[in-house]
């Protein structure tokens, strides 16, 4: 009896269905019956009760029971030993107030000398949602990208005109069912839940020979290690709501799908910057030379600018340092930001050493482009430590020494892309070693509020470092220096003289 005490108690205090089952055996040890001696006081049965059960025998509280499917199944579970379920157990009662056909999902295991069975009501949860798809032309379904299979509520199967035995539609079939001039949207919801958003966009299929508007909300599930494992997608048939929507719906519509084309085109210049222009991890050695590249992100969702940077020791000795800015933002600029880096590197290849020069050809090619843009650019000896430099509209270097920084004079030079025959003078300024120079786009001092802030900010900041260099001096002044901008990417180029 002590058991039995416990077990009672135990799964009294149990938030699901269950019930511990004792055998009643005859004079011959043949189970003839089942005594409830313990069971949850947390789910009741059809009947509404719970512990008032405890001591009745199974066939006193549920005659119907006897000899069918679930009693079989018990005896068969005590004569084994082997844990069996049931998935669609119909439970019929004739008594007047109570359900005449429930539907259970039943599990059940010989523990203890007795039965261990776990109930869920099914029946119920399946009308509140088959009701609640109907009433709101709902369906709901899911993808799993590891296994291929489909899963698809009873409302999928209304929403697309499809008999359940065929299946869910192939998203094959699926994809081509979409209107023609609504792939495009289709294929920025994608997008969208690749870069960890959920997508929720109203989207054209032709089903039958009717069109019908499906607003489809999507989420995607990843695993502990970040790959894709399900996507989630929820369905509405708005077509009815479609035809009689205002002006000011139409338009929400329109700004939504300005915003998914917007992710879409962010993910994609993105993507450009990295194939392009990769970022080291850490800093990494040029001739007479330590550099680091830091890119900043803008927190803005949309704003991927076209900043870009150079870093080379060239096979003279000499180093190539660069950092620029195309005007703009997303896949233009993400595109005018490649011809211009890749065109400097085709003209220091074939010997090009003067900064103002290499200036003059990308103002030229920025007019043939038809963009505009900033950039600086110099050229270290390690043998003389000279660094003679140029720039096109774009901010001076600032030189740290011996816990001072100031901004190099900066010679005349005018925006790339805004006259076609314009110089860019030269100045050259001389180094020491422990000198740090920083190179940077304006994402680093153009904040709101007051620029000259900032730009002090930064000032000291170098100033720090270049006193107090210690054994990572580069690392510090990133660390010191990572603050992303609103609006603007951020890329800077140190270096510190070796």
């Amino acid at each position: 009896m002590a058991d039995e005490d416990v077990i009672r108690e135990l799964l009294a205090a149990i938030p699901a269905g269950c019930t511990w089952l004792a055998p009643v055996t005859g004079d011959d040890g043949t189970v003839t019956d089942f005594r409830i001696a313990a069971t949850s006081d947390q789910i009741h049965d059809i009947y509404g009760r719970g512990t008032q059960r405890l001591g009745g025998r199974l066939s006193e509280q549920y005659p119907s029971m006897v000899g069918g499917p679930l009693w079989l199944l018990y005896l068969e579970v005590m004569r084994t030993g082997t844990p069996a379920k049931l998935d669609d157990f119909q439970f019929a009662q004739s008594r007047p107030g109570v359900v005449a056909e429930s539907r259970f999902q039943v599990s059940v295991q010989r523990v203890l000398g007795g039965l261990l069975v776990w109930w869920e009501r099914v029946d119920e949860h399946r009308r509140r949602l088959e009701n609640t798809e109907l009433l709101g032309s709902l369906g709901w379904a899911e993808y799993d990208l590891t296994t291929g299979r489909s899963d698809w509520s009873p409302g999928m199967y209304r929403i697309f005109a499809r008999d359940p035995a065929d299946g869910p539609l192939p998203r094959t079939d699926q994809a081509a069912a979409v209107l023609p001039e609504d792939r495009g949207i289709a294929e920025a919801a994608w997008q969208t839940l690749d870069s960890g958003t959920a997508s929720d966009v109203t989207v054209r299929f032709r089903i039958g020979d009717a069109v019908k508007h499906l607003r489809i909300l999507s989420d995607l599930a990843r695993d502990a290690e970040g790959r894709q494992v399900k996507i989630y997608a929820v369905v509405q048939d708005v077509t009815a709501r479609v035809a009689s929507r205002t002006e000011i719906e139409r338009l929400s519509d329109q700004v939504r799908v300005r915003e998914l084309t917007a992710i879409a085109e962010h993910r994609l210049a993105r993507q450009l910057q990295q194939m392009i222009q990769p970022v080291p991890a850490g800093p990494f050695d040029l001739a007479g030379l330590e550099a680091m590249v830091s890119y900043l992100p803008a927190e803005s969702a949309i704003a991927v600018g076209g900043d870009w940077y150079h870093a080379q020791t060239l096979p003279d000795g000499r180093v190539a340092l660069a950092v620029g800015d195309v005007a703009g933002h997303g896949v233009d600029a993400a595109n005018g930001m490649a011809h211009l880096r890749f065109a400097l590197v085709a003209w220091l290849s074939v010997g090009i050493r003067d900064p103002g020069l290499l200036l003059h050809h990308l103002n030229l090619l920025c007019i043939q482009l038809g963009i505009t843009g900033t950039a600086v650019i110099g050229v270290y000896d390690p043998r003389t430590r000279l660094l003679p430099w140029a720039r096109a509209g774009h901010m001076a270097p600032l030189l740290g020494r011996d816990g001072h920084s100031i901004g190099l004079e900066p010679p005349p030079g005018l925006l790339l892309g805004a006259q076609p025959e314009v110089d860019f003078p030269v100045a050259t300024v001389g180094l020491q070693p422990g000198d740090l120079i920083l190179f940077y786009t304006d994402g680093l001092v153009e904040r709101r509020g007051d620029i000259a802030v900032r730009a002090a900010e930064v000032c000291a900041h170098l100033s720090a470092v270049s006193a107090d260099p210690g054994v990572d001096p580069l690392p510090r002044l990133h660390r010191l220096l990572h603050a992303p901008s609103p609006d603007d990417d951020t890329c800077t180029l140190a270096v510190i003289v070796t």
